[in-house]
């Protein structure tokens, strides 16, 4: 029921499949990536490849990258591309960094699936724990996933991002709680959003740590790894500022995503809303949506407290429907920890309707996109309507894993209810 044995020889030939083809999808079809980097289900204003090839020849040419508004990423990856051949004669460099960390997320998902952490934490052990995929298969799953896929030729920074959450929770996992400080605070400052997640993270590094350095009290813990965070945060933005000579970026990438000032269409459901949304509204809703955002880290770190991997799962997929600027990018992560939660497939009860949805906007939303902006015979409706449905798609999604993890636990709880059939009211 483990997917098989994952060796090392296959786990080899697994990466070593998976970097041939995306290098191949790159050379054989130079196109591609073009095509897939303009693409608004891929690429935002604030992870887009191009927007970062613009800021990185200001860059190049002592020019403030945040000048004309279009750059709004961290600074710190423009000295990371800056060390990079020239895209433009050497474009292969930049495709085997991109390779290089789509690897890394896997092996991370590797390693976290091999721990036994989704279905054993330290304060629950699931009965259908035994029926899960192995660490080759989770890898697997993500690396040819075509989601995964088509963000790897994409080239959107979103990546650095998702690879640093992995990370951070392996780091966790393994009883190394700076680690997984450090690896989050490198993720917060690519995006800003990762620091949500820093509560059941805090959680699961405290239950995890080793017998011999454990601190007993959780505040104390708290406070020791929180300070972590904010030294981390602290020198990377010295750094940010001794690169860039002033602190123009912060209010430029940061501020950006808190304003939503850039309204570029997305799958997220914000930018239609604030394109309607009268000006003298505009302070109070995103209030409002970013308060809703961040309601469901305390509720879920909370109810959910014995398995706080969940919770780390739940709000990769909350934040995949409701943050500023989502794209496929968040959707493939939240998609990789689903299906660390195998023993908990058969609770789950609107799969096929899932499916079916995901499938269904993955097809219809480019169409959509293209009768809007190049066909001319529709109008943003069409698009956003999809989108909408997307959205739909991924909270049934969340709802679904919620209830099929609550249901696990309260069947350990109340045995003689194992199998019978419950109605929500």
């Amino acid at each position: 029921m483990n997917g098989g044995k994952a060796t090392l020889g296959r786990t080899a030939g697994l990466y070593l499949g998976a970097a041939v083809l995306r290098l191949a999808l790159f050379t054989l079809f130079p196109g591609l990536p073009d095509l897939l980097t303009g693409r608004v289900e891929i690429s935002t204003p604030v992870t887009s490849f191009k927007r970062l090839q613009e800021g990185l020849f200001l860059y190049n040419h002592n020019v403030s990258p945040y000048d004309g508004g279009v750059y709004h990423q961290a600074p710190l990856l423009l000295p990371l591309f800056a060390l990079l051949p020239s895209f433009a004669a050497l474009p292969v460099f930049t495709y085997l960094l991109y390779i290089a960390v789509d690897l890394l997320s896997a092996h991370a998902l590797f390693q976290i699936a091999e721990s036994g952490e989704p279905g054993a934490s330290a304060l629950y052990t699931s009965p259908r724990r035994d029926k899960r995929w192995s660490g080759f298969v989770i890898a697997a799953l993500f690396l040819f996933s075509p989601f995964t896929i088509a963000t790897c030729i994409g080239r959107p920074t979103s990546v650095f991002t998702a690879c640093a959450i992995l990370h951070a929770v392996v780091k966790a996992i393994s009883g190394a709680p700076v680690g997984a400080m450090v690896a989050l605070s490198f993720a917060a400052y690519l995006s800003m959003y990762p620091l949500l997640l820093l509560p059941p993270l805090l959680l699961l590094s405290y239950d995890r740590q080793l017998p011999g350095r454990a601190t007993k009290s959780l505040a104390q813990f708290a406070a020791t790894n929180i300070g972590v965070v904010a030294s981390v945060l602290g020198m990377l933005f010295s750094m940010s500022f001794l690169i860039t000579g002033s602190w123009e970026f912060l209010p430029s990438t940061y501020g950006v995503q808190l304003t939503l000032s850039d309204l570029a269409p997305n799958v997220g459901l914000w930018w239609y809303f604030f394109v309607e949304m009268f000006d003298s509204f505009r302070s109070f809703f995103l209030a409002v949506f970013w308060l809703h955002l961040s309601a469901y880290v305390g509720a879920l770190t909370v109810r959910i407290r014995r398995q706080p991997l969940v919770v780390l799962t739940l709000l990769l997929g909350i934040f995949a429907i409701f943050k500023p600027y989502p794209s496929i990018s968040d959707m493939s992560l939240f998609l990789a920890t689903v299906s660390l939660y195998r023993h908990v497939f058969p609770l789950m009860r609107y799969t096929f309707l899932v499916a079916s949805i995901i499938m269904y906007t993955t097809f219809l939303g480019p169409a959509f996109y293209h009768l809007w902006i190049y066909a001319g015979s529709g109008n943003a409706n069409f698009f956003y309507a999809i989108t909408l449905v997307w959205g739909l798609g991924l909270s049934l999604l969340v709802c679904d894993l919620t209830f099929a993890v609550l249901r696990d636990e309260w069947e350990v709880e109340r045995p003689e209810m194992v199998g019978k059939e419950i109605r929500q009211i």
